[in-house]
């Protein structure tokens, strides 16, 4: 018996890495029989018939899984968004840093472009950025053409695995090929889908970036909050967690209810005012969504 990792998934076969080395593997029939379907990121432990081919046998615990890309045991999501074209959005951030948050993923802010911009937009970025710091995120600035800021990016990649997620056009691709150039062509064909917003059935492909493996497709490209409770949001923004603990009232919701701690922080600057607008709107959002039976 030995132990590898998935590294690609394709045509019912599953590649695993073991040993700087890829065996094809085969799912055993009791897998569809449990319906447990192996997926990329999954440690597994397999059975090889020579030094090419072999049989899953087990797949360990995840601790956390994706529907798209399918993908599990990841620990880190590169939120890449633009400084300008187009312009940077806090409401479309902290979407994404909620459903990261909730899958128990590590996020990492990369604001990109930042050689387009002017002293005016720069002002605000360094503003924004700042902002997010203190809510407890990391942020690093960047521009594929200049590659400014690209070399702070590379240590996080190392000895994980790592989704790149973002709006279409803020420049992921761009990103992943100053990384590592030989991607071009990849890249190029996953941003075109991905802005025709259409689902595919490309199959999902760790790739090694320094000592990590990234994901050669983006995350998260559905942004809805099925599966997020009210309770569960104010745990998705760690800075609005953090000041919920002086909350006069367990289960506070931070709404309207009295001596609230996120309101006082909030009211004192400490928390910034679009954060909290936002964490109010996903929250009726969610207290909106209609029950499924």
């Amino acid at each position: 018996m030995l132990e590898g990792k998935i590294i690609k998934a394709l045509s019912g076969f599953y590649y695993v890495l073991y040993d700087q080395r890829l065996i094809q593997c085969r799912g055993r029939g009791v897998f569809r029989k449990n319906k447990i379907t192996p997926l990329v990121g999954d440690e597994v432990v397999f059975q090889a018939e020579n030094d090419q081919e072999g049989y899953i046998l087990e797949v360990k615990d995840r601790k956390n899984e994706l529907v798209r890309p399918p993908i599990a045991n990841v620990d880190l999501a590169i939120l890449v968004f633009s400084a300008v074209e187009p312009d940077f959005s806090p409401v479309l951030l902290d979407r994404f840093l909620v459903l990261v948050e909730f899958n128990h993923i590590k996020p990492l802010i990369c604001i990109t472009k930042m050689d387009l911009t002017n002293d005016e937009q720069k002002r605000s970025i360094f503003n924004y950025a700042e902002e997010y710091k203190r809510a407890g995120y990391e942020v690093i600035l960047t521009s594929s053409e200049t590659e400014a800021g690209i070399d702070r990016l590379t240590p996080h990649l190392n000895d994980k695995i790592s989704v790149f997620a973002g709006q279409s056009g803020v420049g992921k691709s761009s990103l992943l090929n100053v990384l590592k150039p030989e991607l071009e062509l990849k890249t190029g064909h996953i941003s075109s889908y991905l802005g025709r917003g259409k689902h595919t059935t490309r199959h999902v492909e760790l790739i090694k970036i320094g000592n990590g493996l990234v994901a050669d497709t983006p995350g998260f490209s559905s942004l809805d909050f099925s599966g997020i409770e009210a309770e569960d949001l104010t745990y998705c923004f760690p800075d609005i967690q953090q000041a919920s603990d002086l909350c006069k009232f367990r289960g506070c919701l931070h709404v309207s209810e009295p001596k609230c701690g996120v309101k006082e922080k909030v009211e004192a600057g400490e928390i910034p005012r679009y954060r909290y607008e936002h964490y109010l709107d996903f929250l009726q959002e969610i207290k909106d969504r209609k029950p499924r039976y």
